[in-house]
């Protein structure tokens, strides 16, 4: 605890109000969108703070409902209910983006309304929610079991010590400087991405560089690249191909690596675990001791593509890089693929990336259970894809890399930003770290 003067012992409640949203019936919901306001679902949430609409099951809302649901952008609403046993993902909190889409408040969800705006730096509770103490808190108060449920009114009983306005704001200032600084990599790595696959589409979905040279399209590539297409197609079981290209088997491109690990055999080692939470938050794979792992995973050799198989409904495809300090595993959910044939680590990854590719994969699902829906490996590997000749593939590969390079660097980046907004976070929001004057001042002034 601080002890200076100037930070007040305060609850959330003396501060601001948490509502709740309202139970949107599920006959008005539609994946289609059309322009109609948007539910927001626990789903939605990015669970490090913010939220992923990008990469998450979105879906608009077609009936009537109160118009107090209506949120605004920049409204802070917080998670209020928790599947896992540790209720990690209690209190999270997002920002309502301003980007012309309508967004309503579901239930589950408190949105947070301040009542004292010369008191409290809306900025600074969104850091507050952030605090590992503060999400501690609501688990020990949850009620449930299998599903963890807080209350506005546990969160309104929050205590913390509560620094002077410009304090406040500064602390914010240093929170969020790191943190939109990881956002502006997040959003270059898309829009790299995106250059990635508009390539890999254009050469190898939509064959643009043969349609030019048979008069189709222009002829704005390279002499060298359209050189490596030719300029007639032939009819193939996946429709017209260019031709000299095939159609195989998956596993004509690909071998699957099935080198299973028990962690649990190795108590006193650490492990770089990749798993489907950290790849939806573009992270780092987890460190986690042996001990702490309880059933056996796959090791994750160099060079690898990582394929997820449960539940296959968005796209989940990871190029993993690693160092040597730690033994790299995953879930035995992941097809662990390494390029063979005429692939290449590249064009594996845009390939399974593509969504030519993975409407098919998609398909390939077994099960009733949406939850335990997966991909047999078996039927991975004989799935039928095109074949490009080997030197278009190494074409691509040479012109994607420094793209992926890129990306890489960037998450690089992002992940060290992370770990110093994640360490800093706690120490600021306590008092054990306190703002520098200069910084302070500028708050002050402003």
């Amino acid at each position: 605890m601080n002890s200076n003067s100037t930070w007040n012992l305060v609850r959330i409640g003396d501060l601001a109000n948490i509502e709740h949203g309202w139970a949107f019936k599920s006959d008005f919901l539609s994946e289609e969108l059309t322009g109609n306001p948007i539910v927001v679902n626990i789903g939605n949430f990015q669970y490090t703070g913010g939220f992923r609409f990008e990469t998450t099951r979105t879906r608009e809302y077609r009936g009537d409902y109160p118009p107090e649901y209506e949120l605004e952008p920049n409204d802070i609403l917080l998670i209020m209910t928790c599947q896992t046993a540790k209720g990690e993902i209690l209190g999270v909190p997002a920002e309502v983006p301003d980007d012309g889409h309508v967004y309503l408040h579901n239930q589950r969800l408190g949105k947070v309304v301040v009542k004292h705006p010369d008191r409290v730096d809306p900025e600074f509770l969104y850091w507050l929610f952030l605090w590992p103490k503060f999400n501690h808190e609501l688990y020990l108060t949850a009620s449930g079991t299998k599903i963890l449920h807080t209350a506005p009114s546990r969160i309104e009983a929050f205590e913390f010590l509560l620094p002077p306005l410009p304090e406040q704001r500064a602390i914010a200032h240093i929170l969020g400087t790191l943190d939109d600084k990881v956002e502006l990599n997040r959003r270059m790595n898309a829009t790299l991405e995106a250059m990635a696959r508009a390539i890999f589409k254009s050469w190898f979905v939509d064959f643009d560089p043969a349609r030019a040279n048979r008069g189709e399209l222009d002829r704005s590539l390279p002499p060298d690249i359209l050189a490596l297409f030719p300029d007639a197609f032939v009819e193939s079981e996946l429709g017209p191909i260019p031709a000299g290209w095939e159609i195989a088997p998956v596993k004509a491109l690909v071998s699957l690596e099935r080198n299973r690990i028990s962690p649990a055999d190795f108590p006193d080692e650490t492990f770089y675990y990749f798993s489907f939470p950290a790849y939806d938050e573009g992270k780092r794979p987890r460190l986690e001791a042996g001990v702490e792992i309880r059933s056996s995973k796959y090791l994750v050799p160099t060079g690898c593509v990582l394929l997820a198989r449960l539940n296959p409904r968005f796209p989940k495809v990871w190029m993993p890089f690693f160092d040597d300090s730690h033994r790299p595993i995953c879930s035995t959910e992941f097809l662990v693929t390494v390029p063979k044939g005429k692939s290449s680590r590249e064009y594996l990854y845009a390939l399974f990336s593509s969504d030519a590719f993975f409407n098919r994969f998609e398909n390939l699902v077994t099960g009733t259970s949406s939850s335990h829906q997966r991909v047999k490996q078996s039927s991975f590997l004989s799935m039928k894809t095109v074949v490009p000749p080997r030197e278009l593939v190494q074409a691509f590969t040479g012109l994607v890399q420094p793209i992926y390079q890129k990306i890489s660097h960037n998450r690089d980046e992002s992940r060290t930003l992370a770990d110093l907004r994640d360490t800093l976070l706690p120490k600021l929001i306590s008092g054990e770290l306190r703002v520098p004057t200069d910084l302070l001042a500028l708050e002050t002034v402003e």
